[in-house]
């Protein structure tokens, strides 16, 4: 298997560096234990402590890439630049990410590949991971699963509404764990949020929220609805569901719940909805196709809408915090545009071919805290772009396979 990277970038390893020093020293300090006598020996677990697992001071971003014709599959590591072959998953229309594992949905099941990158946020600091890649196997549900996850559980709602719970942490042991099923029919994906399982229950226009505990016993819930129910994520401020008439904020502060209505302000017609929402892991700014020719952005700190008038849209996403918009579109380029007055501000050249999105798959944006990724299918490559430099292309990796499917995990 051949990759041929090219770059016009220098290595992160003097930054590293200076990384691991703060990360040494900022976890050294967060695990003193001010209730030990003096001169006590440590702890013989260090803070942050992983079985199979090396800490490091950077995160450690890695592309998990399909070829649903071919059933090829490569994890592309960013840090290093190699790509490492997994098992053949042939079939495979999606794919998604809790940002460690990848869940490829074919005509069998799910597929779950442990990309072995992951970020643990305790807030005040950060610890980022990297493992071996493995192939872990197979859900056993049908085909067009939607699957959501967070540390602990692993939600997979089937084409019925009927939803099973899997043991995240026996993923991460690398075992396909025995599943539980959470009681009672659901209108699109349960997202595991703060503990709990978050539903939305009704006949799929018209729609009610539903928090179950992890047990899934039902607890309060706010009084809210959501009509024709599209697109969801999880953002620091709380999940974000797509409604006919804009979305529906729910957050929680002492396992109480709350929703909050952020209206378009004005009617929006059905196939100019935002129905699938892209950002940066962290971000609370979300964008999502506002038919074929714009992009809605979604402040979710301010609640406001803003929709971006641009060419033809293939995809969209934006890293969020005064970053451009970025929207590929079909002349195959790569465009900037400045959210506040929707004015494009830079452009690439073309980097894909016939960009437009065929069978399964196709181009889309992932975005971290310094860099997009675009992947070309046609071409056999994905291209780094450094969105803080007028979208430099900083590096070019050269793949054997045609990359149609495509998330980032490490995050």
């Amino acid at each position: 298997m051949a990759l041929t990277l090219r770059t016009n970038t220098t290595t992160r390893a003097s930054t590293a560096l200076v990384l691991t020093a703060l990360l040494a020293a900022g976890c050294a300090q967060g695990a003193d234990d001010k209730s030990a006598p003096a001169g006590s020996p440590p702890s013989a677990t260090p803070h942050g402590y992983v079985e199979g697992a090396k800490e490091s001071a950077e995160q450690q971003s890695r592309l998990l890439l399909g070829d649903p014709g071919s059933g090829d599959t490569r994890v592309l590591d960013l840090i290093t630049g190699e790509a490492h072959t997994t098992a053949d998953v042939a079939g495979a229309t999606r794919l998604a990410s809790d940002g460690r594992f990848g869940y490829f949905d074919t005509p069998r099941g799910t597929h779950v590949v442990d990309t072995g990158a992951w970020t643990v946020d305790h807030g005040d600091h950060v610890h980022y991971y990297r493992a071996a890649i493995r192939d872990v196997g197979d859900l056993p549900v049908g085909p067009r699963a939607e699957v959501r996850s967070d540390a602990t559980v692993t939600a997979v709602t089937g084409r019925d509404g009927r939803t099973r719970l899997y043991d995240r942490t026996e993923l991460e042991h690398g075992e396909v764990p025995s599943a539980r099923t959470l009681a009672g029919v659901h209108s699109g994906p349960v997202v595991p949020y703060e503990e709990h399982l978050l539903a939305l229950t009704g006949d799929g226009r018209s729609t009610k929220l539903t928090v179950y505990d992890r047990e899934g016993g039902r607890v309060a819930a706010p009084d809210a609805e959501c009509e024709e129910p599209r697109g969801d994520a999880v953002t620091r401020r709380g999940l974000v569901l797509g409604c006919a008439d804009g979305a529906l904020l729910v957050s929680a502060a002492d396992g109480a719940f709350t929703a909050e209505r952020i209206p378009y302000g004005e009617g929006v017609p059905a196939k100019e909805r935002a129905t699938a929402f892209r950002h940066r892991a962290g971000s609370d700014t979300l964008t999502a196709p506002a038919g074929d020719r714009a992009v809605w952005v979604l402040d979710v700190t301010d609640r406001t809408w803003k929709r971006v008038e641009t060419g033809p849209v293939v995809a969209a996403n934006t890293a969020g915090e005064g970053s451009a918009l970025l929207v590929l579109e079909t002349d195959g380029a790569l465009h900037g545009y400045d959210i506040a007055t929707g004015r494009e501000t830079s452009t690439t050249e073309p980097l894909t071919a016939a960009p437009r999105k065929t069978g399964a798959g196709g181009p889309v944006i992932e975005v971290d805290r310094s860099r997009a990724y675009v992947n070309d299918p046609a071409g056999k490559r994905v291209y780094e772009v450094d969105y803080n430099d007028g979208l430099r292309i900083a590096r070019t990796f050269d793949l054997d396979i045609e990359p149609r499917l495509m998330t980032e995990t490490g995050r």
